[in-house]
This record gives C-alpha cells, sequence and structure tokens, in this order.
C-alpha cells in the first residue's frame, strides 16, 4: 500500500480523542509532563500548535492562560471546538506553513507530540519563533529518538540511527484503521534545529508519569522512555 501523504485524522478524530482522554502515555504521562514544564500560565498568551481535540488547550485555560489553537485536521478541530466553546481562537493550518498569527503574539506557544510529522522542522520552528515575543517560550514533546531506534531495532528494521527517516505505523481505533508517517531524527538534528531557528534550549526533560499512573497501570515502571521534552527561549 502506498504509504500516506498527509495523516488524515478526520477519519477516526472520534476515536482518536476518546483514546487521548485516558490512555497512559497521553493522559498520564504526556499531557502532565507539557503542564508541569509550562508552569505558572495565569494571564499569559498562549499558542497550542497542533491542538488536537483540545485536551492541552483547555487545562492551560483552567489555569488562567489565554488559548489559541490550530490543527490541520478539520474533523480533530471540531472536537476543540465542542470541548472550549466559541470564545476560543480555533483555526485550521498546517504547521510548516505560514501560520495566521501576527509577528510577536503569544507568550508562549505548546507544541504537544506533532513536529515529528514533519521531514523538515526549519519552516515550522521560524514560523513559531516568529509569533513569539521576544523572550517567549516553546514547550514541545516529540517521540524521544532512542526509544524509536530501540524498537526499530527490536522489529529487525536496522535503521541508522543518525539518519533523518520516515516509518509508518497503522492505528486502529473506533474501527476504522489509517496509516500515519512519522519522521526520526537524532537528538543532535532536533538540537541543531532549535538554534537555527533562533532558539536557545532552556530545558530537556524525560519525566516520570502521573503517580496516578501507579495504581491505574502497576505493570509499568514510573520513568520509561517515551517522549522527549524541551523548553525552549525564542532569543
Amino acid at each position: 500500500m502506498e504509504p500516506p501523504r498527509g495523516n488524515d485524522y478526520d477519519s477516526f478524530a472520534e476515536a482518536y480523542s476518546a483514546e487521548n482522554e485516558t490512555s497512559l502515555v497521553n493522559a498520564y504521562y504526556e499531557r502532565p509532563a507539557m503542564l508541569a514544564l509550562t508552569g505558572d500560565v495565569a494571564g499569559r498568551r498562549i499558542l497550542d500548535a497542533g491542538c488536537g481535540s483540545g485536551p492541552l488547550s483547555a487545562a492551560l485555560r483552567d489555569r488562567g492562560a489565554v488559548v489559541s489553537g490550530f490543527d490541520a485536521s478539520a474533523g480533530i478541530l471540531e472536537l476543540a471546538r465542542r470541548r472550549l466553546g466559541d470564545d476560543v481562537d480555533l483555526q485550521v493550518a498546517d504547521l510548516g506553513s505560514p501560520l495566521p498569527y501576527s509577528d510577536d503574539t503569544f507568550d508562549d506557544v505548546v507544541a504537544s507530540l506533532v513536529l515529528h510529522y514533519l521531514e523538515d522542522w526549519g519552516p515550522a520552528l521560524t514560523e513559531l519563533r516568529r509569533v513569539l515575543k521576544p523572550g517567549g517560550r516553546l514547550i514541545m514533546s516529540v517521540d524521544h529518538p532512542f526509544a524509536i531506534h530501540g524498537l526499530e531495532y527490536l522489529a529487525g528494521n536496522r535503521t541508522d540511527y543518525f539518519a533523518t527517516y520516515d516509518r509508518i505505523e497503522e492505528w486502529s481505533m473506533g474501527g476504522r484503521t489509517a496509516q500515519l508517517r512519522f519522521w526520526n531524527r537524532p537528538l543532535h538534528a532536533m538540537t541543531d534545529a532549535f538554534t537555527a531557528a533562533g532558539f536557545r534550549i532552556m530545558v530537556i526533560s524525560e519525566p516520570e508519569s502521573d503517580p496516578a499512573a501507579r495504581d491505574l497501570f502497576p505493570e509499568v515502571k514510573p520513568r520509561f522512555l517515551s517522549f522527549l521534552f524541551f523548553v525552549l527561549q525564542a532569543d
């Protein structure tokens, strides 16, 4: 089967959103880690890049942030509108293309598990840097390159850790199956892209899961390789 040119979340938006609400890696690992890294956001203008159905936006708004968001999937963005209401600025837009926001608009950008869909991070990071105020933060998570390299090795794929290459995953949710394309790159390629776009690396994090996960998922260790988190500052 021909690999997908784009990732069609519209085809299983409802099922994906439901899974994201309760899964270990999303609800009890990635999202709590992102919220911990953002810290006190009361009164801050935050752009949720690749906002999906809006769970992170909702949590940030509950903490006092003024939130805007965009996503490439119109179907999943409609779920975000239902969650967040009509008073939140939500737009269909592609990360990596020009964004519909003015320069120096946001105090923070959060990019939750979205950059690893892109082969070239340069245009996306440049745009996110443009819409951030000077000194603003980009808080982001991506697939951990060490974890992906290990999984590929266990699957019998002798991939080159130091290369940037794509992989296809088949996801089945809610009775629907879709192929999704992800791009792997080594850690040094990530940090090179950050500095080339005008960001300074403040934090690289490999956190523990939320303590609430210990009872729900007793077979899982508190700390495991899954995602890698960064806090970057716009120089």
